[in-house]
């Protein structure tokens, strides 16, 4: 009979080995954290080509940067190269998931590292924004989201 993995973990062991497989073509962890990624992964695929081809890169019509002061151009462009950079690294992540699930807990991971890096970033390098950027309101919420997923991934569900 055929092995296959459950949408819910059948242990809820994190495995840290998970992370970098041996068998990178195999994963077998919960389904429901392969579907999280994929969905959370056309969320950044679709913010990247927003900031690509978006007429202002989305600073102003999405991050509320006022584009109209000295340099906006500048600021417009550099969301653009920003767009591109994250296209590329979207794709990348595709090939992983898609070709190698064994590295859906690895993708996880850097999706969760993404928020706290985005936030000291933000930290270190203010921007001043007329509203809330959306980044900036939902990048808390999304950590503890993203962590859980990321344990969740490492925890067994290949039943038989």
């Amino acid at each position: 009979m055929a092995s296959t993995t459950s949408i819910l973990p059948t242990s809820w062991r994190p495995q840290l080995a998970m992370v970098l497989p041996a068998e990178p073509a195999r994963y077998d962890g919960p389904r429901l954290a392969t579907a999280a990624a994929m969905a959370w992964l056309c969320v950044i695929t679709v913010r990247s080509c927003i900031h690509l081809f978006a007429p202002d890169g989305g600073a102003h019509s999405i991050a509320t940067i006022d584009i109209s002061v000295a340099g906006g151009s500048d600021i417009v462009g550099m969301f653009g190269q920003w767009g591109a950079i994250q296209l590329l690294l979207a794709l990348l992540l595709w090939v992983l998931l898609l070709r190698w699930r064994g590295l859906v807990p690895l993708t996880l991971l850097v999706f969760a590292m993404e928020p706290v890096l985005r936030g000291l970033a933000g930290h270190l390098k203010p921007v001043t924004t007329v509203g809330t950027a959306p980044g900036a309101a939902v990048n808390w919420f999304l950590l503890p989201a993203l962590a859980l997923l990321f344990v969740l991934s490492l925890c067994p569900a290949r039943r038989t």
